[in-house]
C-alpha cells in the first residue's frame, strides 16, 4: 500500500495529578455510624456530572480529543486548555488522495470529541472527517461527538434560486449517517442549519472574545455595523455588549461572491465603525462596505469576523483598502499570504497590522468540558 503521510501521532503529556487529587479513583469509605441507606442516598444527592466523570478531564479515561489535518494547532491548543493531550492516530493519503485513517489507542466505550473545521480544501476535509468518524463509530466508541469550528457550506441553507441544492442539510445527513453523536459549531452562517440535524447540537459563538477584545480597545465613538439585513441580530447583540449604537448596510448579491452596496442607514459621521459579521471570504463585501462608511463621514473603519476563509483574491483587497485592521479567530487557519498582514509593515513599524487572529481554543475546551461533564453550555455566553 503506498501511501502519502499528511499527519502522524500527537506527542503531548498529560499534566502530573496535583497533590489533592485521588490517586484510584476510588469512593471513600462512608463515616462512622452512618447506615448503608444513609451513604447511598448521600451518594445520591451529587451531580450527576460528579458521579459519572472524573474531577477533571485530565485524569478520565473515558474522554478522548482527536484531530483532523485541517488545523490541528488549534486542537492542541484546546488540549492544553483541558488538560488532554491529542489522541493517537494515523492519517494517511494514497497517491490518487484517496484518505486512510486508523486510530493507533482504545476507544471502546470512551466520549470522543473530533476537531475538524471544513475549510480549504473544503471536500478534503470533509472526508476525512467522514472517514474519522467511521473508524471511531467501528472501534465501538460510546458517543462521537464532531467539533466543526467552521461549518463549511453553510451558506447553501435554502433554495434561493430555482433548482439549486440545500447543500448545508446534505452536509448534516452526511455527518450524522457517518455516525456522528452530537455536533459542536462555532458561528453557523444560519442558526436554522442546527435543525437540520437529527442530532443534538451545540451552536456556541465567538462573540465574548472578540466583544472582550474590542473593550480593551477603548475606540473612541464606536458604532456597530451590520454589512447586510441578514446579520442584524448579530451586529445588535454586539452593539449591546460593547454598548454602541447600530447602523446598517443595504446591499444586493447580483451573483455568487459579487455585491453590490446602496447605502448606509444611520448616522456614521465622525464615528468609528465597527463592522461585524461571520464569514470573510473573498472580501469583496468587506471592501465596498468599508468605502461606503467612509464616503457616509466615518472617522476609521474596523472589521471583526469569525471565519477568515479569505480565498481568492482577498488578501490583495483588504491589503489594499482603508480598513483600519481586520479581526478573525482561529476556527480557519490563516494561508501563508494573510499571515504576512499579521505583523506589521516594515516601511511602518508603528503601525498595526492589517489583520489579528484571536484564539477560541479556552471557548471551545471550555464547551467540551462541559459537553463531556454534561453540564450546561449555555452558561459560558451569560
Amino acid at each position: 500500500m503506498e501511501a502519502e503521510t499528511l499527519t502522524v501521532t500527537g506527542e503531548d503529556k498529560q499534566p502530573p495529578s496535583g497533590p489533592n487529587d485521588p490517586k484510584d479513583g476510588t469512593p471513600k469509605e462512608p463515616e462512622k455510624g452512618m447506615s448503608q441507606n444513609a451513604a447511598a442516598k448521600a451518594k445520591d444527592a451529587k451531580p450527576a456530572a460528579e458521579r459519572k466523570r472524573a474531577r477533571n478531564l485530565s485524569e478520565d479515561k473515558r474522554f478522548k480529543l482527536f484531530s483532523g489535518t485541517a488545523n490541528r494547532p488549534l486542537a492542541e491548543e484546546i488540549g492544553r486548555h483541558i488538560g488532554v493531550p491529542v489522541g493517537e492516530a494515523k492519517l494517511q493519503r494514497f497517491a490518487d488522495g484517496e484518505v486512510y485513517f486508523q486510530l493507533l489507542e482504545n476507544v471502546r466505550g470512551v466520549d470522543v470529541f473530533v476537531v475538524q473545521p471544513t475549510c480549504y480544501p473544503v471536500d478534503q476535509h470533509l472526508v476525512e472527517l467522514l472517514v474519522m468518524i467511521d473508524a471511531l463509530k467501528r472501534a465501538s466508541a460510546a458517543r462521537i461527538t464532531v467539533v466543526v469550528p467552521y461549518y463549511g457550506y453553510a451558506r447553501q441553507d435554502r433554495k434561493d434560486r430555482p433548482r439549486v441544492a440545500i447543500s448545508a442539510k446534505l452536509i448534516a445527513d452526511l455527518l450524522t449517517k457517518a455516525g456522528a453523536d452530537r455536533g459542536l459549531f462555532v458561528d453557523l452562517h444560519a442558526a436554522q442549519i442546527q435543525g437540520f440535524f437529527d442530532i443534538p447540537v451545540d451552536h456556541i459563538f465567538a462573540s465574548p472574545v472578540l466583544v472582550s477584545h474590542f473593550r480593551e480597545l477603548k475606540l473612541p465613538n464606536m458604532t456597530v455595523i451590520s454589512p447586510d439585513a441578514g446579520g442584524v441580530e448579530r451586529a445588535r447583540h454586539f452593539a449591546q455588549k460593547i454598548g454602541a449604537p447600530l447602523a446598517i448596510l443595504d446591499k444586493r448579491r447580483t451573483d455568487i461572491n459579487v455585491t453590490e452596496v446602496m447605502n448606509v442607514i444611520g448616522d456614521v459621521t465622525d464615528q468609528t465603525c465597527l463592522i461585524i459579521d461571520d464569514i470573510v471570504d473573498t472580501a469583496g463585501t468587506l471592501v465596498k462596505t468599508v468605502d461606503a462608511l467612509y464616503a457616509a463621514g466615518a472617522a476609521s473603519v474596523y472589521a471583526c469576523a469569525s471565519h477568515a476563509v479569505l480565498s481568492g483574491p482577498a488578501i490583495d483587497r483588504i491589503a489594499n483598502s482603508r480598513l483600519e485592521q481586520l479581526v478573525v479567530t482561529n476556527t480557519i487557519p490563516l494561508r501563508e499570504a494573510a499571515q504576512k498582514l499579521t505583523v506589521s509593515p516594515a516601511d511602518a513599524p508603528q503601525k498595526m497590522p492589517k489583520i489579528k487572529v484571536l484564539t477560541i481554543a479556552g471557548l471551545l475546551g471550555a464547551a467540551i468540558e462541559s459537553i463531556h461533564m454534561e453540564t450546561s453550555v449555555s452558561t459560558l455566553f451569560n
